[in-house]
């Protein structure tokens, strides 16, 4: 963002360190009291603070509703004209689906992480603030981990080897918020995705330890695939178009 053009200011915990150039604000989402001066004077809100790999459902509601909840409440009392962008997840979305989900369809999951981003949603849209969510596909890139978390997880999950995910790479969330920045997103969910879903199989090959090969027919055949045609329609063009590149060009 800053190499965008923008003067960016960040809520941090526990004083960790920021990128040069980003205005450091102690604080926490959780903490009312030390939300007002992190806002105040501000012209738009990325909301990208959110609790996943826990296994204390507590924790993953708290920050990902209640903390939404307070950041929402210190928008409207200390910055009501601002741009609220929430980032959200495509985990929202049905398993069984019969198609790559789109943003209009139901949203019921009962996992904690994506049911309290569900929930989140509704306060985002309901609160009389100019808002935008993005639901991202599987975030990966510049060393996060996450591809390399994948075989652990394909087996955690029997996921089939030919399911295909929906990626988007760290550089073009960046991407996605910078559009979303220009009111291209205002009042709407977006699904961010890259433009190639790709196996499990694939992606654990990528990951260095690939899943066992499979002919068993599909379950779930559309599982982690998301239809990124909103966000192409809203002007919204991935730097990293597949994963294979994000590996050429040595951004894993």
């Amino acid at each position: 963002m800053i190499e965008a053009g923008f003067a960016c200011r960040a809520i941090v915990r526990n004083g960790k360190t920021l990128p040069g150039g980003v205005e450091s604000v102690a604080g926490d989402i959780l903490d009312p009291s030390t939300l007002a001066h992190a806002v105040t004077g501000v012209s738009a809100i990325i909301h990208l603070a959110a609790v996943l790999r826990t296994p204390e459902a507590d924790d993953i509601w708290r920050v990902n509703l209640e903390g939404t909840r307070h950041l929402i409440d210190a928008a409207r009392m200390h910055a009501p004209n601002v741009r609220f962008i929430m980032a959200s997840t495509g985990l929202v979305y049905d398993a069984d689906g019969t198609r790559p989900a789109r943003e209009d369809d139901p949203c019921d999951p009962q996992m904690p992480y994506p049911a309290s981003k569900v929930a989140a949603e509704a306060l985002v849209s309901k609160s009389g603030l100019n808002w935008s969510i993005q639901r991202f596909g599987f975030v990966y890139g510049d060393a996060d981990g996450h591809i390399a978390m994948l075989p652990r997880l394909a087996g955690m999950f029997g996921w089939h080897p030919a399911n295909r995910l929906s990626l988007v790479h760290h550089r073009d969330i960046a991407t996605a918020m910078v559009l979303a920045l220009t009111g291209a997103m205002d009042g709407q969910s977006v699904n961010v995705v890259d433009d190639a879903p790709t196996s499990i199989y694939e992606l654990t090959q990528i990951a260095g330890a690939p899943v066992e090969p499979s002919a068993e027919p599909l379950s779930k055949p559309w599982f982690g695939q998301l239809d990124g045609g909103r966000a192409r329609q809203l002007g919204f063009k991935p730097a990293v178009r597949t994963v294979y590149q994000a590996v050429q060009e040595g951004l894993m």
